[in-house]
């Protein structure tokens, strides 16, 4: 079957798109996607220009990935600014790149969507393709981030390079509720956890849930500001900005989690979150003040309490963060797969791969230790 490259989300139905395995996750959802291009958030003028890919049976969507021609590798969470150094040294062009991932949303998901009654030969197809349009156009490589453990062994079976990483997620195993789950930790960070809660109180603090249905535009400029506020505090500008934050409020609708700190009547800071079928993604967070614990709580204690009483089994509140262990994450293993065209490269960052790879594991051992629990 052809493989057909999109050069917009809206090149296919909202509806074909999302009933595609895998397009359940808010994050691949076809909504999700459109609110990045119509936003001007990804497009040619950004260093995203669409690349989508599908395959058409029968005039039906049978099998999809969201694709970008990157001119820069920033945005993406799997970091390759070494490799691109490297070929510079070289006198030659790492960019343009191909990538086959969700902007700025490191979130572990399947990215080859399929149709449900359709071959999971079609994956394989979508990977194949991907290569080919390197050869086809002249580009460097191609790169899959944040692909589950299926589309791991698809792209590893063709050859392609498997990097590994690590995050902190919490899993839900049957809590009744907070205490329940702060039974299992040990006696110190046990009080250490209370504690944090308490000093929200303390500072005079109360904590709103929002979905995306109840956020009022007043509310969403508030969103936007703070979570702009976050990235110029580091030095960057953001990626998303306030139209993106618009449309999804009103095309994910629930799915989108706002939980916002007030002192009075006065918002003070937010924690944006998005909600998938099985598991809770924490995403932006932003306050216009200093107030002690707050960021603990907005960001992890509260997405913690919101997975208990909805029975939501992962969360996964993004990239980074060794304090998250303290509060009951634990170290999970996240993978990338990479295609490199020229073999001289290819042989060196595997080696590299090789290596690094060693390094995580041991990394992810070591962090393990340190989990709140009580050992059995």
């Amino acid at each position: 079957m052809p493989i057909r490259e999109l050069r917009t989300i809206d090149d296919v139905p909202a509806a074909e798109w999302n009933a595609l395995q895998g397009a359940q996750c808010p994050f691949l959802r076809h909504e999700f996607l459109a609110a990045l291009e119509h936003s001007g958030c990804v497009g040619r003028d950004t260093g995203w220009q669409p690349a989508h890919l599908a395959i058409h049976e029968d005039g039906r969507l049978r099998a999809a990935a969201p694709v970008y021609r990157k001119t820069h590798s920033w945005g993406e969470f799997v970091f390759d600014f070494g490799w691109a150094q490297a070929y510079a040294r070289h006198g030659l062009s790492y960019y343009p790149k191909l990538l086959c991932a969700v902007p700025f949303s490191p979130i572990n998901n399947r990215h080859l969507l399929v149709a449900a009654d359709a071959q999971e030969a079609l994956s394989g197809e979508l990977i194949d393709a991907l290569a080919q349009r390197c050869a086809d156009q002249g580009l460097s490589s191609a790169h899959a981030t944040f692909i589950d453990a299926t589309e791991r062994a698809a792209f590893q079976a063709r050859g392609w390079l498997i990097r590994s990483d690590v995050q902190f997620h919490w899993h839900n195993a049957g809590y009744r509720d907070f205490e329940h789950y702060l039974a299992d930790f040990r006696a110190d960070k046990r009080k250490q956890m209370r504690r944090e809660r308490r000093r929200i109180a303390e500072e005079g603090l109360r904590i709103q849930t929002l979905r995306g249905t109840q956020l009022t535009d007043e509310l969403l400029g508030f969103v936007y500001q703070t979570h702009a506020r976050t990235f110029h505090a580091h030095g960057h500008e953001p990626y998303l900005n306030l139209a993106f934050f618009r449309e999804i409020t009103r095309t994910l609708g629930d799915a989108l989690l706002v939980k916002l700190a007030l002192q009075g009547e006065t918002p003070v800071a937010v924690a944006v979150f998005v909600v998938g079928p099985d598991a809770l993604y924490g995403r932006y967070w932003g306050a216009i003040g200093d107030f002690h614990s707050l960021h603990f709580e907005l960001c992890y204690h509260q997405g913690i309490e919101f997975c208990i009483q909805n029975g939501l089994a992962r969360f996964e509140p993004g990239t980074q963060g060794e304090h998250k262990i303290a509060r009951g994450f634990a170290p999970a293993h996240t993978w990338s797969a990479h295609y490199i065209a020229d073999g001289r490269f290819r042989e060196a960052i595997a080696q590299f791969v090789q290596q690094e790879g060693a390094s995580v594991d041991a990394y992810a051992h070591s962090a393990g230790e340190h989990v709140p629990f009580h050992r059995t």
